[in-house]
């Protein structure tokens, strides 16, 4: 369906075989791809630039392994070192580091 814009109460209807819809719905669906695209690589970007990365000795690998463990950077902020130090690979010489970084007042 498509609405004329001259008369907004009647939509124009296409036959369902008809190339005029098949071009909208090509339009429609390309425009959807390249908008998801875009969203999935803002996502992919911040998942990989985060506040793990000011954090020597945690690199790719860990903040991966943090970010699966916790799900979010929110849920990892939340974390008491003990729930740091509980992550795969962390310890807790790392997980004393990491909450002083996203603990910068102690808090």
């Amino acid at each position: 369906m498509y609405h004329d814009p001259a008369n907004e109460q009647a939509p124009l209807r296409f036959a369902p075989d008809s190339p005029a819809l098949r071009v909208l719905q090509q339009i429609r669906d390309e425009a959807h791809r390249f908008a998801l695209t875009y969203h999935r690589k803002l996502r992919a970007q911040r998942i990989r630039e985060s506040v793990l990365d000011d954090i020597e000795g945690v690199g790719e690998k860990r903040k991966e392994q943090l970010l699966a463990y916790f799900g979010s950077v929110d849920r990892l902020r939340r974390a008491t070192e003990a729930e740091l130090a509980a992550a795969p690979n962390i310890g807790p010489k790392f997980a004393a580091l990491i909450y002083s970084v996203l603990h910068p007042n102690g808090n």
